[in-house]
Parts: C-alpha cells; structure tokens; sequence
C-alpha cells in the first residue's frame, strides 16, 4: 500500500503533548507520532496492538 492511501485517524485519546496515529492496512497496524508525521513509525500484527490496547485500558500508562 502506498504511502498517500493510508487512512491515519487520532487517537481518542490525543491531547497536545502526546498525539498518535494509528493506519490499519491489510494485516498489519501502523503507529506514528503525530507530531513527526514524516518520522519512524512501528508496525504490528493486528493481535499484537490489540493486546497493548487492552494492556494499556488496565494499566496507568
């Protein structure tokens, strides 16, 4: 998938000094830093970021 076709939403969570973004293509879940667009950005399988997502709801993070 190019670049340009990637749909990146903000995370609910967002406030201004700590913003992500999260693009979900076929099989995998993209992570960037919403200040650093251009940046490095992490990428999981799909399970693998929905088991930090509910690690992250049960934890103070």
């Amino acid at each position: 998938m190019r670049e340009e076709d990637l749909d990146w939403q903000l995370s609910t969570y967002t406030d201004s000094a700590a913003c992500v973004e999260v693009a979900r293509p076929p099989g995998a879940v993209l992570v960037r830093d919403s200040k650093r667009r251009t940046g490095p950005r992490i990428s999981l399988e799909p399970a693998s970021f929905a088991a930090m997502v509910n690690w992250a709801k049960t934890h103070q993070v």
